[in-house]
């Protein structure tokens, strides 16, 4: 017989239960540094999650009144230390600890990250109260900013069918990785930028989604660029990222924080039934109301009516009344209208006829016409006046007028004026321009100054001479230039 023949054979559950009962006994009693990830919180309020380190991962289990005793919140990437024993789950064939305690260990780098982000933003102010918005009661059109191909959209609009379905705009973005705060910041600031009464409508309300995960999963939520986006919206925005024990940054920025992506759509709407039905019932105590106050109404007068006098007796005295006020009445009408006529007569005599009204109307105005046109012909006089005392200045300040006086202009070939004797030369050709014409001379003699020095050998190179009659051509009235 061969010696694996001799060997005994156990069961499976012999095999695990052997193994529990060696690793209860041998890790009776331990205690165990590491970070939360994967946290669940079952409906009987234990908690299941994962301990890791940099390269292990040990699964964790807390019965409720143990979980209970634990006064922090726990979440994923928190540091914490366990106490409790080892064991395994046969079912499973994998160990596991049963927590009896735990305690905090110390902020992991994410969520040391998280907190100093966390109050950075809460000093700027990005998380007052003062600074949320209520959201519309009901919403024409409603955003969203999730991703396309998840199952949150579709929860969403599931659940807008159910309660009241609504008009929504996806805007879709990566909700994980590189990159996804970058476009779910984009999003929000698209959906803003939508004019009212575009051709794309723009949102009543925002809802910015995504499923649960790890924190590093949703750590795209806690991206300052994403946090600020949702602060600055001037859209109503609902953030629901995650879970209900899952909190970002985006829940503090946000107007209103919704547990679960379907509950950021039940928020979002009324339910259409209990809406239709509440309108209903309002509808029925208000009739409801005027039925009961129209009976207490028609009561009141009946019992008031019983308690009057009998309407002859009133209207005896009345009908008394009513014949001896008619009877002055007759008598005052009379001496009002006599009154009335003898006034209106003194009136007619004060009158004044209608044709001396009106020539004596005609008469001032025929004054004021002639009034007028005195003032009118005055008025041209002086400026006629002064208008030829201008052209006297004018015609005198103009070089022509020197010209008369017996003074000629000296003119280069080009037709501008010679001012100097520095500018002569023998057989320099010019032109006198006198006030009645003009003529060609030529320079005969050396030119001597008045200081009696000799004019500089080189002297200034003559300009071409100008075309014959420039000067006649120029338009009537331009003064012209004595230099």
């Amino acid at each position: 017989m061969s010696v694996e023949a001799s060997l005994p054979v156990f069961t499976v559950t012999e095999i695990s239960l052997t193994l529990k009962r060696f690793i209860e006994q041998t890790f009776e009693r331990v205690r165990v540094r590491g970070e939360i990830s994967g946290l669940k919180r079952a409906a009987s309020g234990h908690l299941y999650f994962a301990l890791k380190d940099q390269d292990s991962v040990l699964d964790a289990v807390c019965w409720r009144p143990a979980a209970q005793r634990f006064k922090a919140a726990l979440d994923n990437g928190l540091e914490v230390i366990v106490t409790g024993r080892l064991t395994s789950y046969p079912a499973r064939s994998r160990y596991q600890i049963l927590v009896d305690a735990i305690e905090l260990a110390g902020a992991g780098a994410l969520l040391k990250l998280l907190e100093d982000r966390r109050r950075k933003l809460e000093a700027e102010g990005l998380f007052a109260a003062e600074r949320k918005r209520p959201i519309p009661y009901l919403p024409d059109v409603i955003g969203v900013v999730t991703s396309p191909t998840g199952a949150v959209i579709k929860d969403i609009l599931h659940r807008l069918a159910d309660r009241f379905p609504r008009h929504v705009l996806l805007w879709p973005v990566a909700v994980q990785g590189q990159g996804a705060a970058e476009q779910i910041a984009a999003a929000i600031e698209g959906f803003n930028r939508l004019p009212a009464g575009g051709a794309v409508p723009r949102p009543d309300v925002l809802i910015v989604a995504r499923g649960g995960g790890s924190l590093e999963d949703l750590w795209a939520f806690n991206e300052e660029i994403t946090v600020r986006a949702a602060a600055g919206s001037a859209i109503p925005l609902i953030a629901a990222v995650g879970h209900e024990t899952d909190t970002t940054l985006i829940d503090f920025a946000a107007d209103l924080r919704a547990p679960t992506p379907t509950a950021a759509a039940e928020l979002a709407v009324p339910v259409r039934a209990e809406l239709i039905a509440r309108v209903l019932g309002l509808a029925s105590r208000q009739i409801s109301a005027f039925s009961r106050t129209l009976e207490e109404r028609r009561t009141r007068l009946t019992a008031a009516a019983r308690g009057l006098p009998q309407p002859v007796r009133l209207l005896a005295l009345a009908r008394q009344r009513l014949d001896d006020w008619s009877e002055r009445f007759d008598n005052a009408l009379t001496v009002g209208l006599q009154a009335r006529q003898q006034r209106l007569q003194q009136a007619v005599a004060r009158l004044v006829s209608p044709a001396e009204r009106i020539a004596r109307d005609r008469e001032r105005l025929a004054n004021a016409a002639r009034g007028l046109d005195r003032a009118l012909e005055q008025i041209l006089k002086d400026r006629r006046s002064r208008l030829q005392q201008a052209g006297a200045v004018l015609a005198s300040c103009s070089y022509e007028r020197v010209l008369e006086r017996g003074f000629a202009l000296v003119l280069d070939r080009s037709g501008h004026a010679l001012a100097s004797v520095a500018s002569l030369t023998p057989g320099l050709a010019v032109r006198l321009r006198l006030h009645d014409g003009e003529a060609g001379a030529r320079i005969e003699d050396k030119p001597t100054p008045k200081d009696g020095r000799e004019p500089p050998d080189e002297a200034q190179p003559a300009r071409p001479a100008a075309r014959r009659g420039s000067a006649r051509g120029k338009p009537p009235g331009d003064q012209g230039s004595l230099f």
